[in-house]
């Protein structure tokens, strides 16, 4: 058994503190953007678009996941303590509200500057589902989210004299996992635009419902709310791969 001991604050200068939580989104921007940066010939962007379309997805991700953290997952406690909504430091950020906030700011700024979103798309889709594990591993030095009670060798306590599943560690490796089967995936082959994206849905959602499982929840229906959001985009992403992407479907085996 583990004991989680690590403290979540990195640095603090004068009541200004650093977070492990908020570095990993700082990581997870920079390496989106230099991702962006080396594929930007591709997407006919130049180096102060693509500021200002991290500027545009940035903005989405923020709005969305916390929207969703807090109407979806806390809203009593937010209720209460208003002011903890600018809190951001201090988690509460919900995957399915990022994702949702991100494609609607990549639709946003694709339609405004009359580039294709789903190429856009295709190329956001590896380096943001590595910045989403960074941001599992934050989750973990942050105790939070954790799986439920169990007797395996590597469980952890999380401060409660519990030994819980370390959920946040299985997720963040699903996380590397999916972007390793998208970069193998497009290694060498091309695509219709947005397969790569679409796949990545489907990964993520079906990884998500999988895993929590291991995830301490409310359950609606013998789910959590996070199961249930996880399943609409397994189906809505099987039935566009299979609708629009069959040819690509059968070029993954090729």
């Amino acid at each position: 058994m583990y004991i989680h001991n690590i403290n979540p604050v990195l640095l603090e200068f004068f009541n200004l503190e650093i977070r492990y939580y908020g570095l990993a989104y700082v990581l997870g921007f920079f390496i989106v953007l230099l991702w962006l940066m080396y594929y930007r010939g591709e997407m006919g962007m130049s180096k102060d678009e693509v500021y200002d379309f991290l500027f545009y997805i940035t903005l989405g991700i923020i709005i969305g996941s916390r929207l969703f953290h807090i109407v979806f997952w806390e809203p009593t406690y937010y209720f209460s303590h208003p002011w903890k909504i600018m809190y951001l430091w201090e988690g509460g950020m919900a995957f399915h509200g990022g994702l949702v906030g991100s494609i609607v700011a990549g639709w946003i700024y694709a339609k405004k500057k009359g580039v294709s979103f789903w190429k856009l798309a295709d190329i956001m889709a590896i380096p943001s589902v590595i910045a989403l594990a960074l941001g599992r591993l934050a989750n973990f030095t942050n105790a939070e989210l954790y799986g439920p009670l169990t007797n395996v060798s590597w469980c952890v306590d999380f401060g409660d004299g519990q030994c819980r599943h370390p959920y946040q560690i299985y997720a963040a490796l699903k996380r590397f996992a999916v972007a390793g089967i998208l970069i193998a995936m497009t290694w060498k082959k091309k695509y219709k635009d947005g397969f790569v994206f679409w796949m990545m849905i489907f990964l993520l959602g079906l990884g998500r419902f999988a895993l929590d499982f291991l995830r301490e929840d409310k359950l609606y229906l013998g789910l959590s709310v996070g199961q249930w959001m996880s399943l609409a985009m397994v189906f809505v992403a099987s039935y566009i791969l299979w609708k629009k992407h069959k040819s690509d479907l059968r070029k993954l085996f090729k």
